[in-house]
């Protein structure tokens, strides 16, 4: 029997209905326009809680004007480690003082990889992929430049993922540092990271992965999967705004040796005495550099509440009800249509959005736009439906694929 739309439409309505998390998309701002439909890209950049828009004005008001320059010493100079391992116990499975909020992810990805190389003295191979997301890419390039290393390239299907066979096949004697993303920014490839992590180990090597697309959507147990090193964004499906700064986590049993190339004084050994000379300060905070982005960590804190509140499980199971139900109706109106799927079908593969291709979806993306149905475009033919558990319903879907349907259908 064909499924018709009102079918979907009215599955749509029920599952939002049976959704346990139905209340928390409505603890995000919304526009107030009303051409605005369904927001389909909270994979690149998160909606913000109705609690930031509350707190960032409290905090101009009250902290920043009522407390000054003592709100350092009060509770912003040690921000970036106590909301660290805050992130590190609610999200990323890392015990206290491991993890740490400041920079860029480019910034933190660069500090985390020469810190890790350093490690691994005269090792003179790196291990990446050619669909990792193009700053890693690109990062990795200029270090191996600068360093006269060797870079050893898994060719891996974009519409797949990287395996441990492509990782074995690549590692040597030579091999210093393994670079992998844990869900693949196209596809939605959720890696095996326990069984890489292994045969990473095994060669003598180091892991450094990229979370910036599984942090808030995908489980992650960086200390029980022996991760050495983890970078991630947070303003995808953490929500903290543009810009918003990036984490990185160190495992505590490289700590002591790991050292970082951009000295800053937050970073240094009783950084207030102004002395001469870098001295590491000890733990997780010699990962600074210089003055942390305090503004830009007040939304993190936000969604943390959410999380703290549903748990990580609670929403990982959205997060696949979700891209099943995208799947679903992909397969039953866009298909027919000539449209491919380019994201894992096995769940246990697939990460927090899905991505389908088609040779009119770079024209078709700026026309959903138009109709106020907003994914995002990846090339060569790709558009990507980011699905936020928290503040993504299952209309929404149904509304955005609807949509993708009558645009190649013509109506």
């Amino acid at each position: 029997m064909t499924t018709t739309p009102l079918d979907f439409a009215v599955r749509a309505d029920e599952l939002d209905t049976a959704d346990v998390l139905r209340e928390y998309p409505a603890r995000f701002l919304r526009s107030e326009d009303p051409s605005i439909v369904a927001y389909l890209d909270g994979n690149s950049l998160g909606r913000p809680t109705r609690a930031t828009a509350d707190r960032l004005a409290a905090f101009v008001s009250d902290a920043w004007a009522g407390r000054l320059i003592r709100g350092w010493d009060e509770q912003w100079f040690d921000l970036p480690l106590t909301l660290g391992d805050r992130l590190g116990e609610s999200v990323l499975g890392a015990g206290p003082g491991q993890c740490t909020i400041g920079d860029s992810t480019t910034v933190l990805l660069y500090k985390l990889a020469t810190g890790a190389l350093a490690l691994r003295p005269g090792r003179t191979e790196i291990v990446l992929d050619r669909d990792n997301f193009p700053t890693d890419r690109y990062l990795l390039e200029s270090i191996a430049a600068d360093r006269g290393l060797t870079l050893r390239w898994i060719d891996a299907d974009f519409r797949g993922g990287v395996t441990a066979e492509d990782v074995s096949a690549v590692l040597s004697e030579q091999t210093a540092l393994v670079v992998l993303s844990h869900v693949a920014y196209r596809s939605g490839y959720l890696l095996d990271i326990p069984e890489l992590t292994e045969i990473t180990h095994d060669a003598g090597a180091l892991l450094l992965l990229d979370l910036c697309h599984s942090v808030g959507s995908v489980e992650i147990e960086l200390d029980r999967w022996d991760v050495d090193f983890a970078v991630g964004c947070t303003y995808k499906y953490l929500n903290g705004g543009p810009g918003s700064p990036a984490f990185a986590y160190v495992a505590a049993t490289h700590l002591d040796d790991f050292v970082q190339p951009i000295w800053g004084w937050m970073g240094r050994d009783a950084p207030f005495e102004m002395a001469q000379g870098y001295v590491p300060a000890p733990g997780i905070r010699r990962v600074l550099s210089g003055t942390p982005a305090i503004i830009g960590m007040i939304p993190i804190q936000d969604t943390l509440d959410l999380i703290d509140e549903v748990g990580m499980a609670a929403l990982r199971t959205k997060s696949l009800a979700l891209t099943e139900f995208t799947l679903e109706l992909v397969q039953a109106w866009l298909v027919p249509l000539g449209v491919e799927i380019s994201s894992p079908l096995d769940a246990r593969r697939r990460g927090g959005h899905v991505t389908i291709d088609h040779p009119q979806f770079r024209e078709i993306t700026a026309r959903l736009w138009d109709r106020g149905i907003i994914p995002d475009f990846r090339r060569p033919d790709g558009i990507r439906l980011g699905l936020s558990p928290l503040s993504t319903t299952f209309r929404e879907v149904y509304a955005g694929v609807s949509a993708i349907r009558a645009e190649l259908l013509g109506d």
